[in-house]
């Protein structure tokens, strides 16, 4: 991280979390962070259901929430991007205060509740994001809070939005949207995901379906949602969205409702992904999330059974420099182990989570 990197950071942590939000989508998009471009080697470069990554660590969604930096995101050295969530109607999401910084854990508990503009304005950005850059992006599908059929807006918004990104994800595993995990729920989960599936056969391209869920499931319920999720053939689990626990945690703001993430979910959700992983046989194409903070912690996700991670809340303290130094440094951890090829490593590591 550099000097100037360090000190624009004290200043956001000085402001209201939400505003510095907002500030560091306004300098991305003003062009005022400087960017790596491609971090890329020929150990890290991936395939992942039909796409060509150019290193398999991405950005998770939450961030930019109505994709408006598109463009800068894709020089930031990531090797894939995630936007959204997007629902069909513009929402405002809970009320404020719904996002807090927990420094002395290094996490983030969020509420923010699905707040976006909505699935038209999210896909006149994405039809003019730029298409140079080798680096697919994708979009969070979303439901209305005060919606009668959740299912059908997931489908309306990949109807959408479906023809302007190159994956999308079924998420029902937000703690913020209220009975929003109950469609986890074996029946529900096959009727959304059938459904979702159905009308990616309208759009003029094959677009991977990912489904991200929570870390809060018990064995049972993990084994329903990977036997449902291979009987319908999604094409990804992304593994794991935030926590509702609070174990362990030191700061003043550990009893606020919402969403934990950062280094306290990183077991949680790393042994979950270890859990799918071993359920699916490794068949199943697994997208590793929760606590990720440095090329380690990429690189045990990926022996724990992901073939590429995501990471967001890390960003918050350690800037987004961090994105070449945790893709470089988990080349160099491959290299270390005698791995040719990034997708060598994947799952070798998954007994130590079981």
């Amino acid at each position: 991280m550099t000097q100037i990197e360090k000190l624009a950071l004290k200043a956001l942590h000085q402001m209201d979390p939400e505003r510095s939000h907002a500030l560091s989508l306004t300098a991305l998009k003003a062009g005022v962070v400087p960017l790596p471009g491609v971090v890329t080697t020929d150990r890290l470069k991936t395939k992942f259901c039909g796409m060509d990554l150019l290193n398999p660590v991405g950005l998770a969604a939450g961030y930019d929430k109505n994709a408006t930096v598109v463009d800068a995101l894709t020089q930031a050295g990531f090797g894939f991007v995630e936007v959204g969530a997007v629902t069909p109607h513009a929402q405002p999401g809970n009320p404020k205060p719904r996002l807090f910084r927990l420094t002395e854990d290094q996490a983030v508990i969020n509420r923010f509740g699905f707040n976006n503009e909505g699935m038209d304005a999210a896909a006149t950005r994405l039809g003019r994001r730029s298409r140079l850059r080798p680096v697919p992006v994708g979009l969070n599908l979303g439901a209305n809070k005060d919606s009668d059929d959740r299912a059908a807006d997931y489908v309306r918004v990949l109807e959408t939005c479906g023809p302007v990104v190159d994956f999308a994800t079924v998420n029902v595993s937000s703690p913020n949207t209220e009975k929003l995990r109950d469609l986890q729920g074996a029946d529900a989960l096959r009727g959304l995901l059938s459904g979702v599936l159905e009308a990616r056969e309208g759009l003029d391209k094959h677009t991977p379906i990912f489904l991200k869920i929570a870390p809060d499931l018990t064995d049972a319920e993990l084994a329903e949602i990977a036997s449902v999720a291979q009987e319908v053939k999604v094409d990804a689990i992304i593994a794991t969205n935030t926590t509702l626990s609070r174990d362990g945690l030191r700061s003043h703001h550990k009893d606020e409702a919402g969403g934990l993430s950062g280094p306290p979910l990183f077991e949680k959700s790393t042994r979950v992904l270890a859990r799918l992983s071993e359920l699916t046989e490794g068949t199943m194409p697994l997208i590793g999330v929760g606590g990720i903070a440095s090329a380690e912690d990429a690189y045990q996700k990926i022996r724990a059974g992901a073939s590429i991670v995501q990471l967001y809340s890390a960003l918050v303290y350690h800037g987004i420099s961090l994105v070449e130094k945790i893709a470089l440094g988990l080349d160099e951890l491959l290299e270390r182990d005698g791995f040719e090829h990034v997708s060598d490593a994947v799952g070798t590591g998954r007994k130590d989570w079981l």
